[in-house]
């Protein structure tokens, strides 16, 4: 059945609507950043003369490019959960529905999609300028709540202790724990911490932030460093995997991110200079792991 022109919304170009990519542009191994800027900083990184075009629309700046010969698409999503609902849905329609009919392809191309940000470590044992690999991500943004099924990807044992140990507010929305891809995770076998990563709604309160406002669980980032549960411990904020490893999770994508450490929450210490000392080594380190051969 044709999807309706009012659900997916196909520019005059033939290009998806807020993305402005059409489907041949993308590759199957997709570099989400968050900052606009940052595509500039990882094509750096490409081989010369391998971009294929650039484009811009909104804080969705993108481009395809070659990095040792691997065909690699960087596309930034600006910040926040709800931004990622756009990028995961676009991408998988580029993928998967036919332009032309409207209808979903019967054959379903399965794409890889690492996401590399920044992010703040809770625990005292992540110092800053180390990289952390999200093998979960824990949703406090409520977005994954809005599909079906959910639990059927999600692990519900961790996301009902996490709640009971942190004194989880009935006015927040349900967390959910996703998994990253086990094969882009063994990608990062070295160099990295395994990570336990809250994706948060917003900035501030959402990451337990107090300036004149207070807090709907107290003493929240105590409580999240505490929390602890067949070994496993929240290790750093960040504000868009938990998105990315869900919907990929069901719409059979493999999915993963990876942050470097720019500041300590344990400490209250942080490097604001980081674009310039920290940014380059990251992008080199996660093109050279991202683009082997599995």
């Amino acid at each position: 059945m044709a999807i309706a022109s009012s659900e997916l919304i196909v520019n005059d170009d033939g290009s998806v609507f807020h993305l402005h990519l059409k489907p041949e542009e993308i590759s199957r191994k997709i570099l989400l950043v968050g900052d606009p800027g940052r595509v500039a900083a990882v094509a750096a990184f490409l081989d010369e003369g391998s971009i294929e075009f650039r484009r811009a629309s909104r804080e969705f700046v993108s481009l395809t490019g070659k990095y040792h010969g691997d065909r690699i698409t960087v596309l930034s999503t600006g910040i926040g959960c709800d931004n990622i609902d756009i990028v995961m849905n676009e991408l998988d329609a580029l993928a998967n529905i036919d332009f032309a009919t409207r209808e979903i392809k019967k054959e379903k191309t399965s794409l890889e999609i690492l996401r590399l940000g920044t992010s703040g470590a809770i625990q005292p044992g992540i110092p800053i300028g180390s990289y952390v690999f999200s093998h979960y991500s824990v949703g406090c943004d409520g977005l994954l709540n809005w599909y079906a099924a959910r639990e059927e990807i999600t692990d519900v044992e961790l996301e009902e202790e996490f709640m009971k140990q942190v004194g989880w507010s009935r006015h927040l929305p349900t967390p959910y724990f996703a998994k990253a891809s086990e094969e882009i995770e063994r990608r990062f076998s070295s160099g990295v911490i395994k990570g336990c990563t809250v994706s948060a709604g917003g900035f501030y309160g959402p990451q337990g932030r107090v300036l004149r406002m207070p807090l709907a669980i107290e003493n929240m980032l105590e409580k999240f460093e505490a929390f602890s549960y067949k070994g496993l411990k929240i290790t750093n904020f960040e504000m868009e995997g938990s998105a990315i490893a869900g919907i990929s999770g069901h719409l059979g994508h493999k999915a993963g991110t990876i942050c470097a450490i720019i500041a300590s929450r344990y400490a209250g210490t942080s490097n604001p200079d980081y674009k310039e000392n920290m940014v380059g080594d990251f992008i080199k380190f996660v093109l050279d792991s991202y683009c082997d051969t599995i």
